[in-house]
C-alpha cells in the first residue's frame, strides 16, 4: 500500500516538472531598421494568441518576448513576424512579404541599412 502511495505521488511530482510556463521569456534576433518595423514587428506579435509582451529594440535587433507557452511556442511566434515581411535567423518572410514593407523598411538593402544607421 505504501509503495503504491509513493509510486503516485512520484508520478504527480513528475508530471510537474513538465508543465509549461504561462510566463515564459524569450530573446530573438529580428530583422529591421526603423520605428516602422518596430511597431510592425511587435502588433505581429501581440496578435499572435498567448503573447502577452513584445518589445522590439531598433538598436540592437532584438525582441523581448513574455508569452504563455501553452497557447503558443517561439517557432508560431517567429512565423507571424516572417508573416509580417521580417527575417528571424530561422524563419525568413516569404519575398512577397518583404516587397510590402515600406520602401524605408527594406532591411536587406546594405543602402537603407547604412541610411539608417547615419541617422
Amino acid at each position: 500500500m505504501k509503495t503504491t502511495k509513493y509510486t503516485i505521488l512520484l508520478m504527480m511530482l513528475s508530471f510537474l516538472g513538465f508543465a509549461q510556463n504561462k510566463n515564459a521569456k524569450a530573446t530573438i534576433e529580428v530583422d529591421g531598421v526603423c520605428m516602422m518595423c518596430k511597431n510592425r514587428i511587435e502588433k505581429a506579435c501581440l496578435k499572435t494568441k498567448g503573447v502577452k509582451s513584445a518589445v522590439w529594440n531598433v538598436k540592437t535587433q532584438n525582441l523581448s518576448l513574455i508569452y504563455d507557452e501553452r497557447k503558443v511556442d517561439l517557432e508560431a511566434i517567429k512565423s507571424k513576424v516572417a508573416e509580417a515581411g521580417h527575417d528571424t535567423k530561422t524563419v525568413k518572410a516569404r519575398d512577397e512579404a518583404y516587397e510590402g514593407l515600406h520602401p524605408c523598411c527594406k532591411y536587406r538593402d546594405e543602402e537603407i541599412q547604412a541610411d539608417h544607421k547615419s541617422n
